[in-house]
């Protein structure tokens, strides 16, 4: 396990056994100053989750689901899409999800079980399990 999935999932233990707080928010920001990735201690992330490159730039929103077997590689983006009135929904990532250098993954959308996001992705619509999506807006390549 890389020690930046370390440090974010002892955050969110923290944040969830004592109900948030400084200790909690203090840890995640290790992550910022050391590996400039913003992932906040309410994200849950499993210990299996990969981010090569320390999760160099990978900046999370608070309300992603992140499920098992998921690797986000550097400069990733999972978060809001700034509409009005989602700003508080995010995206849920699916199990065995791998996701491409710089890829965008926007708004209260799903990614299914075993999906592939191409480097640069900007995905702003659901995919389904088993699939292939790759370009600007994403679309399903393969399924």
């Amino acid at each position: 396990m890389e020690i930046a999935v370390k440090i974010a999932h002892l955050a969110s233990v923290v944040y969830r056994c004592w109900g948030g707080g400084i200790f909690a928010t203090l840890i995640a920001q290790v992550n910022r100053f050391v590996f400039v990735c913003h992932i906040p201690p309410s994200v849950y992330i499993p210990k299996n989750t990969i981010l090569p490159h320390q999760g160099l730039g990978v900046v999370i929103h608070p309300n992603v689901v992140i499920g098992e077997n998921v690797m986000i590689r550097q400069h990733v983006t999972i978060g809001n899409n700034g509409k009005e009135g989602e700003s508080g929904m995010a995206p849920k990532i699916g199990n065995n999800v791998m996701i491409g250098a710089g890829a965008c993954v926007l708004g209260p959308i799903s990614i299914g079980n075993n999906v592939k996001i191409g480097a640069n992705a900007v995905v702003l619509t659901d995919i389904p399990d088993n699939c292939v999506a790759v370009g600007v807006p994403a679309k399903i390549v393969k399924h």
